[in-house]
């Protein structure tokens, strides 16, 4: 087997056993990069030099035994995320020589753990999209189809790990962008409840809904990347005090619920079968299923796309040619902000300005900003109601499997409904993963399980049992 091939755990004992060394396991994921990359444009940088020199140092570690399971493992991280000492682009022009001065805080938890960071990786520019293609520095192509999307924004991540670049990869999800490029890339992804990972060091899009989650081959892999990013941030006033604690999956007495809503029209009847196979396991295996409502899905898109736009208009206001990245020169100041916006930033990063700027306006903030928060908190009371019922719902992640290259490009509205069944989790800020459930063709198709606040560990305890089923 190529070293290439293990899950974490696998790679774990290789290390522990001696079988190889840090700096071989990283030298070979380098050469993997070489090989697909040029192909998939999953990276859009590559810290080789650093990379073996933290290899070094977990070889080390692991020689005086002061090491974890993540030591030693090579990672890719959301070129959104801030690395010390390396670009951050948020692929954007804006910040196309930008140079992050410290670590995010999930950053240096990983160092902390002597996880070896690779290279950063592709996103749609400033993780708005679900496609990779607003990146400003090309798409990234999905390696089960190259004339298909990764999906978005966190496309180059999951791409990493599905095409063996990466042993996992950190992205961040607003309304998909983990989710959906695990379910097209056909790896596994979370969206943590929010609050459970700390957001600093993360290029801020919509404040209120995003978070960090990581993608990896399995489920048990991604649950020790989670496991060791988790938890209260003094530099993150939205983060609590969470520590993750594993459970074991007991199907007998599990009540499912399969929200009827997230069967309805647009769903590809291949995905729907896929989905359907994986409900009927479950129940095969224990588990009860009851079909409940959620109600105010039909609103849900709508709503947040008010809501995250005007978290857009207030956190990209710093981008202005001053402080940060791009500036280009003007006759005064007003000139300078508006030559280097226009430049700096692409059409969909202005598209959400115009339109969150348009939403807080005088005469305008009650009938769209106001409304959508209302919106919200019914689209959070369906979630609430629901979890009285039941323990966990199972739906698709996405409508179809990954989508043609420029096949939705021309139309935004099109490009929105691919996120139409994991946006209403961001809003209700609960945990859902995305997991490999079969393929239609040749394309992945994942299952979205969705649990309660904070129940990431029984989510990933029927997860990991669903795996051995599917």
């Amino acid at each position: 087997m190529e070293l290439t091939n293990f899950t974490i755990r696998q790679t774990h004992e290789g290390l522990k056993n001696k079988d190889f060394s840090s700096v071989e396991l990283t030298k070979a994921y380098l050469a993997n990069i070489k090989k697909f990359d040029k192909d998939l444009n999953a990276f859009l940088s590559v810290a080789q030099e650093s990379a073996l020199k933290e290899a070094e140092k977990a070889d080390e570690r692991i020689k005086l035994g002061n090491f974890t399971e993540l030591t030693g493992i090579p990672c890719a991280i959301k070129d959104a995320i801030l690395v010390e000492g390396q670009k951050c682009t948020a692929a954007s022009k804006i910040l196309e020589n930008y140079v992050a001065p410290y670590d995010a805080t999930v950053i240096k938890k990983l160092k902390e753990q002597g996880s070896i960071i690779l290279g950063k990786t592709n996103l749609d520019e400033f993780a708005m999209g679900s496609s990779t293609e607003n990146s400003a520095f090309g798409v990234t192509k999905n390696p089960h189809d190259k004339t298909r999307v990764s999906g978005g924004s966190s496309g180059g991540s999951a791409a990493a790990v599905a095409a063996e670049m990466a042993a996992f990869s950190l992205g961040s999800d607003t309304g998909s962008s983990v989710r959906l490029p695990a379910s097209f890339c056909g790896v596994a992804g979370i969206y943590p409840t929010y609050g459970s990972v700390s957001r600093f060091g993360l290029i801020s899009f919509g404040s209120s809904l995003e978070q960090i989650g990581p993608m990896a081959k399995n489920i048990g892999d991604m649950e020790l990347v989670l496991k060791a990013i988790s938890g209260k941030d003094e530099m993150d006033a939205t983060s609590v005090d969470y520590s993750y604690k594993k459970t074991d999956a007991d199907f007998k007495g599990l009540k499912i619920g399969v929200p009827k809503e997230y069967f309805g029209k647009g769903i590809d009847p291949e995905v729907e079968k896929i989905i359907r196979g994986a409900i009927n396991k479950a129940e095969g295996a224990g588990a009860k299923i009851v079909e409940i409502s959620l109600p105010s899905t039909e609103f849900a898109l709508a709503c947040y796309y008010i809501i995250a736009p005007s978290e857009v208009s207030a956190n990209l206001a710093r981008f202005d040619g001053i402080k940060y990245g791009l500036s280009v020169d003007g006759k005064d100041l007003l000139d300078v902000y508006i030559k280097t916006r226009g430049q700096g930033f692409g059409p969909e990063v202005k598209r959400r300005i115009i339109l969150g700027t348009y939403s807080l306006s005088s005469g305008y903030y009650d009938a769209y900003y106001k409304k959508a928060q209302e919106v919200r908190k019914l689209v959070r009371q369906d979630f609430e109601k629901a979890f009285k019922e039941v323990d966990l719902l199972f739906c698709p992640v996405s409508p179809t499997p990954a989508f043609k290259i420029g096949e939705k490009t021309a139309d935004p509205l099109s490009m929105y409904l691919a996120d139409v069944y994991t946006i209403p989790i961001n809003l209700a800020g609960v945990p859902a993963i995305s997991m490999p459930a079969g393929k239609a063709g040749n394309l992945p198709v994942g299952l979205q399980i969705i649990g309660n606040h904070f129940q990431e560990n029984k989510i990933l305890a029927v997860a990991q049992e669903m795996e051995k089923m599917l």
